[in-house]
This record gives C-alpha cells, sequence and structure tokens, in this order.
C-alpha cells in the first residue's frame, strides 16, 4: 500500500475515539480533551463500555453500535484488544485508525503477533493504520488533533514526521513561541503499515504543506521511501535528522568496503540521493524548519555581512568560512556608494562593519546598496545591542526596507530581553531570524544546500563512451566455475577477470603452485621488476600476513620471496590453506595514486558503492564515500568529489592531475557490474592506480552470495536493459527502442526542436517555443520504479536519431497510470507512435498497473484515433478535452 485511504486518516469527516477515558492524565483521557478542544467540524465518537456519557458527550459501548462508520478511529485500548477492534472497524467501513497503543517490543513474539493479528484484520478492508506506540497526529488546518499532545499545533506550512514522540512534543514546545505553525504532525511509532515513505507520497501532493521535517530511526521499504522521498524533494524541501549515528558501531567484514561503508554513511547516501536535506542535531531541525518556514531562496553561497560590531561579523564569517560557504567579495560600485552613505571609519570590505553607533538610517542605506551588489547571493544583517542606537529601531528600518519583497536576507539581533521583542517583529513579517550569527550562517547554508540538492537532481550525465561493452556471460562463467568448487571467495586472477569483462583494465597476472613455477612465471613475463602475493582462499587479506612482496628484481628473487612467504603463512596461519602463488610485472606509474572502488550490502538499502583513497591503511585512513547504484558519470563525479582524495587527483605543485574521466568511469562500470552480477556479495578493487594516462587495477577480492539467488532489491530500480528491442517497422526501417536515461537529454532537446508548433501545442496543451533544461531532465532522469518512457531510435531505412517517446507515470498504488506519446512531426504516419503505445501497454500489463489513462485536446484527431484503435475509450469534457482510458485487465487490442 501506500497513499490509499491517507485522505481519510488526513482529511477525516468523522473520528470515532475508541477507549475514550474520564480518568485524569489517562492516555483515552487526554486525546479525547484534545480531540474536543480541536476545533474538528465534523462528528466525533466517544467509545467505552463502562461509560455512557464523557464531557457531556455520548458515548458508545462499542464499534458496532456507533451511529455510523467514524473515517478515522483512534485506538488507545490496551494491547491485546487492538486486533479486534481493529476487524470491527474494517467490518465497519471505517479507512484508517491511529493506533497510540504500546504494543510489547518487535523483538517479543508477543508484539510481533499483536502486529500481524491487527494487519491481517486491516488489510481485507484496505484499513490504514498509524502506528501503535505513537502520541498521534494533528492537522491544525481542520481542528484535528488526534493526540496525547500537551500542547495544539498552530497551522502553517511545515510537515513535522517523527518516530520519536518526545521529539513531537518537544517540536510543539519549540514552535509555539516562535508562532510556527504546521500542516501536518504525525507521531509514526513503529510504522507497521504507514511509513515514511507512504508520509511522503502523501505530502508531496498535499498544497498546504511547503517543507516536511523528518525525525528519522530506521526507514522500511528503502525502495518506496526513496522513489518517494525523491519525487518530494523535487517539489518541496524535505529535511531529515537521522538518530543512533554511532549506534552499529565498528563490524567485523571479509572485504575493506564491508568494514568501511557503516550504515550511518549509507543513509547519508540515500538522503543525498533524494534531494533532501540532512541536519545532525535536534537544534539544527529546528533552525532549519524557521528557515524554511520563512520561503526564502538565496541564489548561491557567497553572502555579504550588515553589523555594527566587528566581533560578531568575524564569528559569523569563521562559522560561514567553517560550513564551506563564500564570503562575497563586495563590487567596487558597492564600496563606492557605501563610502558616500557611511562614515569613513566603516570597515570597506565584507564584513560590512558600519560602527557600534549606527542607526535605522544608516542600516536601510547600507542594506540598499548591498542588495544592488551583483556578487552578494544573500545578506546577513547583525545587530549588537549599543546604549547609543536603539535595536528595535533598527528592526523597523529594515523591515521597511524588504516591506513586500522576498529577498534573502537574513537576520541576527544577537542578546537576551533587549533584542527578543526586535527579533519578535522581524519573525512576524517572515524574514528568518536567529539568536547568534552562528545560527544564521547555519540557516542560510541549508537553504543554499537545498538548492544544490536539487541542481544535482537535475544535472545531465555525460553519456558513456561508445566502446564500453560489458560481457556479462563471461564473468557469470568464472562465478559458476567458482559455485561448482564450493567456493565463495574468488581467487585475485578469477577476480580480475571479472573485472576485464567490465573493461576494467587490470595488470597482467600469473597463477603457479609453487615458488619454482613462480620463477618461470616470472620469466616469461620478461624483464622485472615482479610482485609476488600468496593465493588462499582462506586468507581475505593477504598484505595482513605477509603475503605480498613488491618490486622483486629479478627471477631469482620472485623465487625466493615466495619460499619465504610459504614459511611464513605456515607460521602465522597454519589452518589455511595456500592454493599457490601470483606473479604480474610491478607497475611503474611514478606519482599515481592509490585508490580504492568497493561495493558491499546494506542492510536496509542493499548494494552501496563505495570509493576512497586506496593502500594498505584504508581502514586507518578512512577517506572514503558511499553512494548508491545505479551510478551515472554525473554521480559518479559528485562521488569522488566528497572525498579528500578528490584534491590529489585534481593535480598538485608538479603534479598533472589524474585521469578524473577514467576513475568516474572506472565507478560507473562497477555500478553495472553489481547490477548484472546479483551473485557479487561484496567486491574491492584496491589499489586502483589512477594518473594522467587513466587507471589500472592491481589487485580486486570479489565475494560471492551464501547461494545463488535473484538479484538483489537495489533501493533504486537500475536501468531495465531487458525492455531493450530492436523491431522491424511496417512501413520499412529499424528502431531500437529502449527505456530512456539521463544521457538522452541533449537527443531529446534536438528532436523536439523538430516538432511543428501545432504538434507541440496538441502534446504540451500551450505553446512552447523552446523545452527548458529543468522539464528535459525532469522527462529523461525518470524513476523507473514508477515511470517508464521508451524512446524510439532510428537503425536504418531512412530512420535516424530519435523518433518518438512514450511514457507512463504511475500512482504510487499502481492502480492507474497516466500516459502521453509524441512523435517527431516528419515521421508521423509511420506506424512509430502506435508501435511504442503497444509496447508501453505490455510494459503497463506486466508491472500490474490497473489501468492506462490520458488526456487528449479533443482537436488531436490523430491521437484519438490511435486511442480508439489501442481499445481505449473516451470521455469528452466541456474543456475541450478528452479522457481516454484502458483498463489493462482487458485482452490487448489486436495487433496490425
Amino acid at each position: 500500500m501506500s497513499v490509499r485511504n491517507l485522505d481519510r486518516m488526513f482529511r477525516p469527516r468523522s473520528v470515532a475515539l475508541i477507549g475514550a477515558s474520564g480518568r485524569e492524565r489517562s492516555i483515552g483521557g487526554l486525546v479525547a480533551q484534545n480531540l474536543i478542544g480541536g476545533g474538528f467540524s465534523g462528528p466525533l465518537h466517544l467509545v467505552n463500555p463502562k461509560h455512557r456519557a464523557l464531557y457531556g458527550r455520548p458515548v458508545f459501548p462499542s464499534v458496532e453500535a456507533l451511529p455510523e462508520a467514524p473515517d478515522l478511529a483512534v485506538i488507545t485500548t490496551p494491547p491485546a484488544t487492538v486486533p479486534g477492534i481493529v476487524d470491527a472497524l474494517a467490518r465497519r467501513g471505517t479507512g484508517a485508525a491511529v493506533v497510540i497503543t504500546a504494543f510489547p517490543s518487535h523483538g517479543t513474539a508477543e508484539g510481533g503477533d499483536l502486529k500481524r493479528a491487527m494487519l491481517q484484520a486491516a488489510r481485507p478492508a484496505l484499513l490504514r493504520v498509524l502506528g501503535p506506540n505513537g502520541i498521534g497526529l494533528l492537522v491544525p488546518g481542520i481542528g484535528l488533533n488526534a493526540s496525547f499532545s500537551h500542547l495544539p499545533a498552530r497551522p502553517g506550512p511545515l510537515a513535522f514526521l517523527a518516530q520519536s514522540g518526545a521529539l513531537v512534543t518537544a517540536m510543539l514546545d519549540w514552535a509555539e513561541p516562535r508562532g510556527i505553525g504546521f500542516s501536518h504532525v504525525v507521531s509514526m511509532g513503529d510504522m507497521a503499515d504507514v511509513d515514511f515513505g507512504d508520509m511522503l507520497d502523501f505530502l508531496a501532493a498535499d498544497m498546504q504543506t511547503r517543507a516536511i521535517l523528518l525525525y528519522v530511526e530506521a526507514i522500511t521499504h528503502a525502495r518506496k521511501f526513496l522513489s518517494a522521498a525523491r519525487i518530494a524533494a523535487r517539489t518541496k524541501p524535505v529535511i531529515a535528522i537521522k538518530a543512533g549515528r554511532f549506534a552499529e558501531g565498528a563490524r567485523a567484514a571479509a572485504s575493506h568496503t564491508g568494514a568501511l561503508a557503516g550504515a550511518d554513511e549509507v543513509y547519508d547516501a540515500a538522503f543525498r540521493r533524494a534531494g533532501m536535506l540532512r541536519v545532525t542535531s535536534i537544534e539544527e531541525l529546528f533552525d532549519a524548519a524557521q528557515t524554511l518556514s520563512t520561503g526564502v531562496k538565496p541564489k548561491g553561497d557567497r553572502l555579504a555581512i550588515l553589523t555594527n560590531g566587528g566581533g560578531i561579523g568575524v564569528l559569523a564569517t569563521d562559522a560561514l568560512m567553517e560550513q564551506g560557504g563564500h564570503l562575497a567579495a563586495l563590487a567596487p560600485e558597492t564600496i563606492a556608494a557605501l563610502d558616500k552613505v557611511l562614515p569613513p571609519t566603516w570597515s570597506r570590505s565584507n564584513p560590512v562593519d558600519i560602527i557600534g553607533d549606527a542607526d535605522g538610517a544608516r542600516y536601510a542605506a547600507a542594506l540598499d546598496r548591498l542588495l544592488e551588489d551583483p556578487n552578494a547571493d544573500a545578506i546577513l544583517v547583525l545587530n549588537g545591542p549599543t546604549a547609543v542606537a536603539d535595536s528595535s529601531e533598527v528592526a523597523q528600518a529594515v523591515l521597511a526596507r524588504l516591506a513586500g519583497k522576498r529577498e534573502a536576507v537574513f537576520t541576527s539581533w544577537v542578546g537576551g530581553a533587549g533584542a527578543e521583542a526586535a527579533r519578535r517583529r522581524i519573525a512576524a513579517q517572515g524574514v528568518p531570524t536567529y539568536d547568534t550569527p552562528e545560527s544564521a550562517v547555519r540557516g542560510f547554508l541549508h537553504l543554499v544546500r537545498h538548492a544544490q540538492a536539487q541542481a544535482q537532481l537535475l544535472e545531465t550525465p555525460p553519456s558513456l563512451p561508445d566502446a564500453f561493452s560489458p560481457d556479462p556471460a563471461a564473468a557469470m562463467r568464472v562465478i559458476a566455475a567458482a559455485r561448482a568448487e564450493g567456493r565463495a571467495l574468488l581467487s585475485e586472477p578469477e577476480a580480475k577477470e571479472v573485472l576485464a569483462a567490465y573493461d576494467i583494465p587490470t595488470v597482467p597476472t600469473r597463477i603457479v603452485t609453487s615458488p619454482e613455477e613462480a620463477r618461470s612465471a616470472a620469466q616469461a613475463l620478461g624483464s622485472g621488476p615482479y610482485v609476488v602475493k600468496i593465493l588462499s582462499r582462506d586468507i581475505s587479506h593477504k598484505s595482513d600476513l605477509g603475503g605480498v612482496m613488491l618490486d622483486l628484481p629479478d627471477a631469482a628473487a620472485v623465487e625466493a620471496s615466495a619460499r619465504r612467504m610459504q614459511a611464513r603463512i605456515a607460521e602465522r596461519a597454519p589452518s589455511a590453506r595456500l592454493d599457490g602463488f601470483t606473479v604480474q610485472p610491478m607497475l611503474r606509474r611514478p606519482g599515481g595514486i592509490e585508490l580504492i572502488l568497493g561495493m558491499s550490502e546494506d542492510r536496509q538499502f542493499g548494494p552501496v558503492i563505495l570509493f576512497g583513497q586506496g593502500g594498505v591503511a584504508v581502514e586507518v585512513v578512512k577517506d572514503k564515500a558511499v553512494a548508491l547504484p545505479p551510478l551515472n558519470l554525473a554521480l559518479a563525479r559528485a562521488l569522488i568529489e566528497r572525498t579528500r582524495v578528490f584534491r590529489l587527483l585534481q593535480g598538485y605543485r608538479d603534479r598533472k592531475p589524474a585521469d578524473l574521466d577514467a576513475v568516474a568511469l572506472t565507478l560507473v562500470k562497477l555500478s553495472q557490474l553489481v547490477a548484472d552480477l546479483p551473485d557479487i556479495a561484496e567486491l574491492d578493487i584496491n589499489p586502483l592506480i589512477a594518473d594522467p594516462s587513466g587507471v589500472v587495477a592491481l589487485d580486486a577480492r570479489i565475494g560471492l552470495r551464501s547461494a545463488p539467488g535473484p538479484q538483489p532489491r537495489f533501493a533504486i530500480r537500475p536501468y531495465p536493459k531487458e525492455l531493450e528491442r530492436h523491431l522491424l517497422m511496417p512501413e520499412g526501417g529499424s528502431v531500437f527502442v529502449r527505456p530512456v536515461r539521463p544521457e538522452d537529454e541533449p537527443a531529446l532537446l534536438e528532436a523536439f526542436r523538430k516538432l511543428d508548433p501545432a504538434d507541440v501545442r496538441l502534446r504540451f496543451f500551450a505553446p512552447l517555443k523552446e523545452m527548458p533544461h529543468e522539464l528535459a531532465a525532469r522527462l529523461t532522469q525518470i524513476d523507473y520504479e514508477r515511470e517508464m518512457a521508451l524512446i524510439g531510435w532510428g537503425e536504418g531505412g531512412g530512420l535516424a536519431g530519435p523518433l518518438g517517446i512514450a511514457r507512463l507515470a504511475a500512482d504510487p498504488d499502481n492502480l492507474k497510470a497516466e500516459f502521453a506519446v509524441i512523435v517527431r512531426s516528419d515521421l508521423k504516419g509511420r506506424g512509430i507512435g502506435s508501435t511504442l503505445m503497444r509496447l508501453l501497454i505490455d510494459y503497463a500489463r506486466a508491472r500490474g498497473i490497473g489501468a492506462l489513462f490520458g488526456e487528449v485536446l479533443a482537436e488531436n484527431r490523430a491521437m484519438l484515433a490511435l486511442a480508439r484503435d489501442l481499445g481505449f475509450t473516451a470521455a469528452p469534457d466541456e474543456a475541450g478535452i478528452v479522457r481516454v482510458t484502458l483498463p489493462l485487465d482487458r485482452p490487448p487490442a489486436d495487433r496490425p
């Protein structure tokens, strides 16, 4: 399930409280008082077999006795009674229930049994359950307070979702004196049914919600969560705080990647991939809530600081530098303009210190000039109390300058009681204001980072080189051979074979079984120097036991080193099987930088890609970043840039930059390898040497799953290669049909330019001379979990380039999907649109989508004829739009 019946939970027409009580400070009593006092206008029924009346209202003995089926039920009765109550509500036709009752812990048999029984009772009627074990929910805009919170919530634009009831009440406590309001406040509880993914889907479409705040302890259904979060974050800010950042602790792992990719880093990668903003403290979450409630949007991260005190200006500057922002370099014309309105002793630089006696007029004059500076993306106005200027008068002057405008101005009136009145006045006008310069800077950078995350969501990646042609079959043969021998760990040469199947360069490696054979292998490789390593299925990290020898000058040294390693392993790991040795040439790459690339599996999010500085000290250095696959070149580059080693890769002093494109491409190849080969459980390439001439893998390790199984569940559905088709067209020529990829944006824009203006209007319902980047990115960077777009490429017979595209977008519940199709104007009538639509219908039917629908202008006779031929029914409306619908439980229309 996803959003089904959530409207009955958050926009109910009637509410029933099961377990209403008159006992002072009881949960049933507090919820009853909040429901009655909240101002909900619909019918409100109380249920308790022990009472006939409470709070001047009649009380019903049971669900069955209620005069109507409530849209929403709130349950506060003992745990053992909840499944039966949910069953009774489902039978009456109730759509949703908030289970405030605390069940026994998840880990206990009793708690698990109760949860299963409750969900089994709810499922046949699609009754949605919030909880158990929460404090309830509040929807202030309709006066609904179905909680035992000690405070109500003001109506406003923020939604707050939290797995901790204490955080819910703390947020309300914080927001009340600041006048900050909420569209929804939801205590998620144990998330037996309704989870974060469901709520994000619901709130993404809620017009009253301008920003969404999350307090997260754990995510359920990672793919659903990320799909919902990506949709929500495209339309409004989504901010998350994740608790338990260090709860996982260090864990033993066979691979470097498994040891380094901690659970918190994976959550961080998931939030980033979805375009969410992550904060790390409750204070920061509160600050973010305050900032977002204003709707201010800075243009970038260059900040101008206006202050009446040098000290607070320096503190703001330090905070800006520490958090990665930039101090705006004032334009010469701005300095000249400020010279005309400020005392000669002003700082003549940023921060703009206008001296401690600055009054409102001086602040307003300086602010006027700074707002016109092209180098300042936002302005921070600071005020410290002085005996010669009135802080309230300064605040009024600043507000007068900003009246009716939505300028990117942030403020901090520093001080206690004397500054509090000014802060309240500023906040009341919707201007961001903070107690300290540091928190003001942090609020500014929250908005900057949110904008950067949105830009990354829309970044068009470069196309992959045509030369990249992986050979999954060759890699699978290597894996099958290892499985046939009962091995879960590939040898180093086998791991390199798998990498080579994906065009990842490796060093030539010979396998030998004895020191004497090692000598012969070295001679066969040519002149030295050489590297010799032990080959053992029982030893994961060879260098830990002295199993790697480098820079051996000749074949004799190779043999001698092999003998020494043989003796060393027998002494240090007598139970380990020594299968032999590997010999390879010693790679001379002066200036090469050692990197690590790897994959491990996270319990919640599935496969995770790691990148960082490599070598034997990789766990000590801990310079790494992780990302969720699948990756494209833009995402790979962003992953690289999040590490310290990126600065080395850019070159320094006399060192030339490494081939960053080759490093990024290797990450994309690794991502594809992981998608194609579900038997791989973990992988290390360490080190991967990167220098100006490219990359080469010196060592590799691949571990297999304990048993072969289906493809691991990626948190983000990878490119569905299985949908690719080569087709001969009835009118001649051949077409390659495949799902759209983010790299297709330039081709889509080029095809758009070839459309007749009339065709553009029929497709987009309005004239459109150029397709903006934001729209093109949205049409190509799709979530394959909920969307599909099939693009046709000409392959001959007069067909070339992109020919047309058919797409669908499904609702979160997969009940229906809206479709659209367009064909190049010069190719209409050749069956391209019909072919794409039939393939799209086949896909929708295979995905279990209930129905396809589309809206067509009544004058678009060609599209209406195609829809009729495909079996759609048509329903025109008075606005000149025809809604066409195809239920997918019927057989497909006859094909020509």
